[in-house]
């Protein structure tokens, strides 16, 4: 009896269950579900590339990123953690009001520039250099996504994924280098869904490197023979070939030749000696150099470009024109520098390109008295 019994309440549920499969909405008509909508496209061979389903909002989206890895990130982003100083000057210039927290703190330059709040955000430190990164005070500042951004090194990828594994924040790099910064923001305004600015940032810089290049072959084979100086004493030099100095190796011929150029930022200490043995006859000083007392130091004010007057300070402020690191504020080491050097060539105007710049990439209307404590040493004294 008893198993007559279960028999018919069995039947029962089936009849129901069918009548209710054959009555539901239609897929159209369905009422939209709570749970997360990710894709599962297939893997996409571009950087930057973006899928979702076009027909349901998602609330995460895949990217591939510069090491061709697909990781899954908020498909609206509004809070971010750069990796590094590179990476937080090119991400400040299209999402500043992104950021949670600092890789590298503000130089003094940066007061009237900056916003005061966001000169005191949190500092978390860096994943690379000195790689003092605190990840248990950037996991509790509760960022969307970790972005690094640069050239791709041996081990990005590896360290991408040991990051995002520790803090469970879905960490990404974007390829950046002095000629593909325009895509690199093209990519960025991808991810972080700001593609109209990040396409007015990359079609700047697409206008101020072609122009260059465009200069610089013209100058051909008359490249300024010079060098890049640095530090209190003046005894450090940016080497031909290293990785910072890029920009500098593009302008001039660079005589600092050295067996083992080093890629940080404060380059490669050289004696005196050596210095006077290249004898420049046109010198960079960098902003923190020896620059103000050239002129009467004895050792120095032998040097041709010294006797001569041919010798700049390069501008900072937020960051330095010329390198260190090297990002997207050398476009304006492109634009002054070249000006400095080959004057024939150019016929643009220095002051209006860099208030563009400080506009589009600050979001700060240079005053005149700024610009010109900005470029109080930078032009060759008449």
């Amino acid at each position: 009896m008893l198993k007559k019994m279960l028999s018919m309440v069995l039947a029962l549920a089936l009849v129901l269950s069918l009548t209710a499969c054959g009555t539901a909405n239609p897929p159209e008509t369905a009422a939209p579900t709570d749970s997360p909508a990710v894709t599962e496209a297939a893997p996409a061979e571009t950087e930057g590339a973006v899928d979702s389903q076009p027909s349901t909002p998602a609330e995460t989206v895949l990217f591939t990123d510069g090491c061709g890895r697909e990781v899954e990130v908020p498909a609206q982003i509004s809070r971010l953690v750069p990796s590094g100083p590179l990476s937080q000057i090119v991400l400040y210039a299209i999402a500043p009001e992104m950021f949670v927290g600092l890789a590298a703190k503000w130089d003094d330059s940066a007061k009237g520039i900056i916003p005061e709040d966001r000169l005191n955000l949190p500092y978390f430190g860096q994943l690379y250099g000195s790689a003092n990164l605190n990840v248990e005070e950037l996991a509790l500042a509760d960022p969307q996504i970790f972005v690094d951004v640069g050239q791709p090194k041996g081990s990005v990828a590896e360290d991408m994924d040991a990051l995002q594994a520790q803090t469970e924040i879905p960490a990404v790099f974007v390829t950046a280098t002095l000629e593909t910064m325009p895509e690199a923001f093209r990519t960025l305004g991808k991810l972080l869904n700001k593609e109209e600015k990040g396409e007015a940032l990359a079609a700047f810089c697409e206008k101020i490197y072609s122009r260059t290049a465009d200069i610089m072959a013209k100058v051909g084979d008359n490249k300024v023979d010079a060098l890049y100086v640095l530090g209190e004493e003046g005894l450090n030099v940016l080497a031909k070939g290293s990785y910072q100095a890029g920009l500098v190796d593009m302008l001039v011929n660079n005589l600092a030749v050295v067996e083992n150029p080093v890629s940080k930022g404060t380059g490669n200490q050289v004696s005196m000696e050596q210095i006077a043995l290249w004898n420049p006859p046109f010198v960079i000083f960098a902003p923190d150099s020896i620059y103000d007392t050239v002129a009467e130091n004895p050792t120095w004010s032998e040097l041709s470009a010294i006797q001569s007057g041919s010798y700049v300070k390069t501008p900072i402020g937020p960051h330095c024109w010329m390198t260190s690191p090297p990002a997207v504020q050398q476009y304006l080491g492109m634009i002054w520098l070249t000006a400095v050097l080959y004057p024939d060539y150019c016929d643009y105007d220095v002051k209006a390109d860099v208030l563009e710049y400080y506009q589009l990439f600050y979001d700060c209307a240079l005053t005149d008295e700024q610009y010109e404590s900005l470029v109080a040493d930078a032009f060759l004294k008449s």
